[in-house]
């Protein structure tokens, strides 16, 4: 399910921007912030559709993302990644039911 409010809900919302906005090696330290957040999808599509050029969105910095957007140029983001979400959560889903099995 997409959230259209996400950042209310980002791990991140109680962290000073400051630590997302930084360089070299600070960069592993803002993702690793981005690990476990509930909306982290919602966060990647909102950087990747308005090329959001600084800054850790998604758990990405933004030669991360440069690098996918020169592989879908014009694509929009929301829809590849809650497609992608959805294949996922049904692929994982049988797992899921026979592991609580």
């Amino acid at each position: 399910m997409w959230v259209e409010d996400w950042t209310s809900k980002a791990a991140c919302r109680d962290s000073a921007p400051d630590q997302l906005f930084v360089r070299g090696a600070e960069q592993n330290k803002a993702k690793q912030l981005c690990n476990g957040c509930p909306v982290r999808t919602e966060c990647l599509a909102e950087a990747l559709d308005n090329q959001i050029e600084w800054g850790v969105w998604g758990g990405m910095t933004e030669r991360e993302r440069r690098a996918l957007l020169r592989r879908r140029p014009g694509a929009s983001w929301r829809n590849v990644l809650e497609s992608a979400r959805e294949a996922h959560t049904k692929t994982a889903s049988p797992l899921t039911a026979s592991v609580d099995a």
